[in-house]
């Protein structure tokens, strides 16, 4: 289920087909319960219906948007794959995220991405302190993720994992298999360099 609909119907984006009406307002559940009992059209309707804000956050953990598409698509096969444990319990597009961003992660991981933080470890005893002054995620989202997508891939993985999923830096050496230390070290280098460039953005506009 999922993999052949991706394999022989993969959609872009950028498309002016639609689903049905009748598709396009079924609740979740019922296009869950649809997808499961292998309904190809339930499949299309959900990836219809949450691949663009999944796109957004893949947008964050990919440096362009090539890689973006390459990881949305690995995550809906992932969703599909794994829509069997979804047991209803909180929203759907929350569950959808959360399998989406692991896939992310591996995606990052089997490119080897987090491999200059393993050995990192500068300043990874030390707890930074966050500047004051650091930009806020509310400005300009748009902008906020085509600077993300200069950070390095540690730098901006940590970055997201921390600051927008709101993960502790005990999860995220979790996650990433680096230490405490290093995952504060990343996030205040994250920090530093961000803001620096935003800066530089504003006095060019």
């Amino acid at each position: 289920m999922g993999e052949n609909f991706f394999k022989k119907n993969f959609l872009p984006l950028n498309t002016n087909h639609s689903p049905s009406t009748q598709m396009t307002e079924q609740t979740d559940i019922h296009l869950v319960q649809g997808a499961l009992r292998g309904d190809a059209r339930c499949e299309e309707a959900l990836y219809r219906r949450y691949s663009v804000p999944m796109f957004r956050v893949c947008l964050r953990y990919a440096a362009n948007r090539e890689e973006a598409q390459d990881i949305l698509q690995e995550g809906f096969m992932r969703v599909f794959a794994d829509l069997p444990d979804y047991r209803g319990e909180g929203r759907l597009e929350g569950w959808i995220r959360r399998v989406v961003i692991r896939a992310a992660l591996r995606w990052l991981r089997n490119r080897r991405a987090f491999e200059q933080l393993q050995h990192s470890n500068e300043f990874a005893d030390q707890t930074p302190e966050v500047p004051a002054d650091e930009p806020t995620w509310s400005d300009d989202m748009r902008l906020v993720t085509q600077l993300l997508q200069q950070l390095p891939p540690g730098y901006r993985t940590v970055l997201n994992l921390h600051v927008i999923e709101g993960h502790t830096h005990e999860e995220i050496a979790g996650f990433l298999g680096i230490n405490v230390g290093t995952s504060r070290s990343q996030l205040s280098k994250a920090r530093a360099m961000l803001k620096k460039m935003m800066k530089h953005e504003l006095i060019q506009r």
